[in-house]
């Protein structure tokens, strides 16, 4: 092929594109790389600053799965704040204060309740407040026949961090509408 000056024009114009698109390419990896380390430093430095992570959100329920499965209404009770707001799954009373939501635990843990996630969205609010909200089933066990049944609910957890413990200020879980 003869190489004419317009033939050379157009192969150094196919290297030069070939080339930038590399480059682009390049920057672009670089970038999400950069992206990728940008947010695992900015996780690392909010629980520096004691904001709280999605899997520290994520593991409160797994700590008040772990008090319902001890059969104990009071443990269940102290990860609620004084002045939490229970709206229960099997209860049509709204529960306001402590002794509320002890004497609601203390019929529904008859039932050997165990929770189990199945899917969660997770809203860090600041420092001291989140929102783990979604579906969970909850099986739920007879006390009079020992069958056990699951049930599915929604579910949304509201959390402030009070003297430094997470605690539940609101709690709604209710029947999955079928």
């Amino acid at each position: 092929m003869k190489r004419t000056p317009r033939t050379r024009a157009v192969l150094a114009g196919g290297l030069a594109v070939a080339a930038l698109g590399t480059l682009v390419a390049g920057v672009g990896v670089a970038q999400a790389d950069e992206e990728d380390h940008r947010q695992v430093r900015a996780g690392a430095k909010d629980q520096r600053r004691g904001k709280a992570t999605e899997r520290e959100i994520a593991g409160l329920f797994d700590r008040w799965n772990a008090a319902l499965r001890s059969g104990d209404p009071e443990r269940v009770t102290d990860l609620y704040a004084e002045d939490a707001v229970l709206l229960p799954t099997a209860s049509p009373r709204i529960r306001t204060d402590h002794a509320e939501i002890a004497d609601y635990f203390a019929h529904f843990l008859q039932k050997k309740p165990r929770g189990e996630k199945i899917r969660t969205e997770i809203n860090i609010l600041d420092a001291d407040s989140a929102i783990d909200a979604g579906l969970y089933r909850l099986h739920l066990t007879d006390p009079k026949t020992g069958v056990t049944k699951p049930v599915d609910a929604r579910y949304t957890y509201v959390y402030e961090k009070r003297d430094g413990r997470w605690l539940i200020v609101n709690h709604h879980s209710s029947v999955l509408p079928v």
